[in-house]
């Protein structure tokens, strides 16, 4: 399985994420899996602007010229996307949502109606399974928890994908790599 893993953690060495992750791809390449990280604070990546060139003048490519068009193509290109980063504030980096936010040129401008609601028309025929891998703040409690992830699952509707799995960096490994390989 091809597993895209989006590091959105802004600073290099705070918290678990980058270790967690880095541990994670270890163990899933050792089981077979070809696993990549990308570490967003690493690359240049704008905000979307809402512009909707991706829709209309370069339809499903970015018109901004940075290293969002190559996070989409390895997004769109894989079979799973881990999406992990710190909840700063009950939620996930603005880093980590600015990369998820430029996805939008991943779908038509068209709407249709899905199960009684209205979204965007799938560009392609596959779209990649989405999890999340979060560090919990200290204040992290069941309720935020339940909002994070009822956002997550709403994001995966939008891109034509589901929820694959919300898991926290004080999960073992294996039982994060147990939900990668019942998926």
């Amino acid at each position: 399985m091809k597993i895209l893993i989006l590091n959105g953690n802004p600073e290099k060495d705070q918290g678990n994420v980058d270790s967690c992750i880095a541990r994670l791809r270890e163990r899933l390449q050792a089981a077979g899996h070809e696993a990549k990280i990308v570490v967003l604070r690493d690359l240049k990546i704008g905000y979307c602007t809402g512009c909707f060139n991706c829709w209309l003048k370069t339809p499903g490519i970015c018109s901004i010229q940075d290293d969002a068009i190559d996070v989409t193509r390895q997004y769109i290109a894989s079979d799973h996307v881990i999406l992990a980063s710190p909840l700063i504030m009950g939620f996930i980096s603005s880093l980590l949502k600015r990369a998820m936010d430029r996805n939008i040129c991943l779908v038509h401008p068209h709407l249709e109606e899905v199960d009684g609601e209205v979204h965007h028309k799938k560009r392609y025929d596959k779209y990649p399974l989405i999890s999340f891998l979060l560090e919990k703040e200290p204040t992290t409690d069941e309720e935020d928890i339940a909002i994070a992830t009822d956002i997550f699952r709403r994001e995966a509707i939008n891109v034509w994908s589901s929820l694959g799995f919300v898991h926290f960096t004080e999960t073992p490994v294996e039982e994060i790599i147990h939900a990668i390989n019942v998926h």
